[in-house]
């Protein structure tokens, strides 16, 4: 099993001259995410919303050359639930907004994820484990969120 936890601060190390995202702006970014990874998630070439209703999407997405399909579930600003259902991975991925302790706003991911057809625990399985955990892995897409989010709302371009 593959497991992973990571919680990043929304506004820790602003740049100079951008704004303070709320939780709002942050929600829609992970929404935008949602239905499009492209410019959020390092190695996204393609990602295509195939179906939708309400309060879910089925995207089809090709992330470091691996294709997968996934059913996309929302908690109105607080949770983006991931369903891995086509792919090396059966499982979930969450992105949560959550405070912590102190009132700071937090993106919050954590996966639970199991690579179909090999030995739980084997080798294959620790090489995805070290893989999510590295530079092409879940920390990056999550800080690249933040930033392709305070980008678009700079820029006038983060949907409503």
């Amino acid at each position: 099993m593959i497991t992973m936890s990571i919680d990043v601060p929304v506004n820790e190390d602003v740049p100079a001259g951008e704004e303070v995202l709320s939780r709002n702006e942050i929600w829609r970014g992970m929404v935008a995410k949602a239905r499009d990874a492209r410019d959020f998630v390092p190695g996204c070439t393609k990602c295509e919303v195939v179906d939708e209703g309400d309060g879910y999407v089925i995207r089809e997405a090709a992330i470091n050359g691996i294709e997968l399909k996934e059913i996309i579930s929302f908690e109105d600003e607080r949770k983006v639930i991931f369903h891995q259902v086509n792919g090396p991975w059966e499982g979930i991925i969450v992105n949560e907004l959550v405070d912590d302790e102190n009132g700071t706003l937090l993106l919050r991911f954590y996966c639970l994820l199991s690579r179909l057809g090999v030995e739980s625990g084997g080798e294959e399985e620790l090489r995805d484990q070290a893989m999510f955990g590295g530079e092409k892995g879940y920390g990056p897409a999550i800080r690249q969120t933040i930033a392709t989010t305070r980008r678009l709302l700079k820029g006038g371009k983060l949907p409503a």
